[in-house]
C-alpha cells in the first residue's frame, strides 16, 4: 500500500515514488490521480514524458481509460531539471524510455525538496528489467507495483507479451501489439511462439 508522506516543514528533502507494472495495469492512471490531487492542493506541479511517446497525444499524458493531464515532452532526462524550477511535485511518465541519467535527475530533484512521482514499465516484453526502472525502484522511498488482468487466464498479470515478432526493444503499441499475461500464460505463449507450426513442419 502507498502511504503519502506527511508534510514536515523542518524536512528539507523530498522523496521518490515509483509506480510500476505491466502494460494495461493502470500505472499512468495512478500517476495522474496523484498529480491531480497535488494540483487540487494548490501545489506547483510539473509533468514530463519522453518525446517519443506520442501514442495518444503529443503533449498530454493519457491513460488507457482516456484520463489525461497536460505535460511537457522532453527528448532527454537532462531537460527535466531545467524545466522543474520552483515546483513542489514532478511527475514523469513512461520512465523506462528515458536514458539512465533519469536516475540522477530524480534523486537530485528529491534532494532539492521535490516530491518526484515516476511511472513506467518494470519489465520489457522479454521479461527483463526495463532500462532505468530497477535503479529508480531501488532508490525510491515508495514503490507501488500495479497489476493488469491476464487476457488468457483472468489471473493477475505482470508480463507485457508482444504479439508480433518484432524484436526491437522499444516498439510503441497498444492492444493490437501487446497483451498482459500472468507468469504461466506468458511462459506458455513463449513456448508456442518458439515451436514451429504444423504447416511449417509439413513444408519442410
Amino acid at each position: 500500500m502507498f502511504l503519502e508522506n506527511t508534510v514536515n516543514q523542518n524536512e528539507q528533502f523530498g522523496w521518490i515514488e515509483v509506480i510500476c507494472g505491466s502494460m494495461f495495469s493502470g500505472k499512468t492512471e495512478e500517476l495522474i490521480r496523484r498529480l491531480k490531487r497535488a494540483q487540487i492542493a494548490q501545489q506547483r506541479v510539473e509533468i514530463f514524458k519522453p518525446l517519443l511517446d506520442n501514442r495518444y497525444d503529443d503533449a498530454l499524458v493519457v491513460s488507457h481509460d482516456q484520463n489525461q493531464i497536460p505535460s511537457t515532452p522532453v527528448p532527454a532526462a537532462a531537460n527535466i531539471p531545467l524545466l522543474a524550477d520552483n515546483c513542489d511535485v514532478v511527475g514523469i511518465d513512461e520512465a523506462q524510455f528515458f536514458d539512465h541519467e533519469i536516475i540522477q535527475v530524480c534523486n537530485d530533484l528529491a534532494n532539492r525538496g521535490i516530491r518526484v512521482i515516476v511511472a513506467g514499465l518494470d519489465m520489457d516484453f522479454k521479461g527483463n528489467p526495463f532500462g532505468p526502472m530497477p535503479f529508480l525502484m531501488a532508490t525510491a522511498e515508495y514503490v507501488t507495483k500495479v497489476h493488469a488482468v491476464c487476457t488468457r487466464t483472468g489471473n493477475l498479470a505482470h508480463y507485457s507479451y508482444r504479439k508480433s515478432k518484432d524484436d526491437a526493444l522499444v516498439m510503441l503499441g497498444e492492444k493490437e501489439a501487446y497483451e498482459p499475461l500472468s507468469r504461466a500464460a506468458y511462459v506458455q505463449a513463449n513456448k508456442r511462439a518458439a515451436t514451429p507450426s504444423q504447416k511449417t513442419k509439413k513444408s519442410d
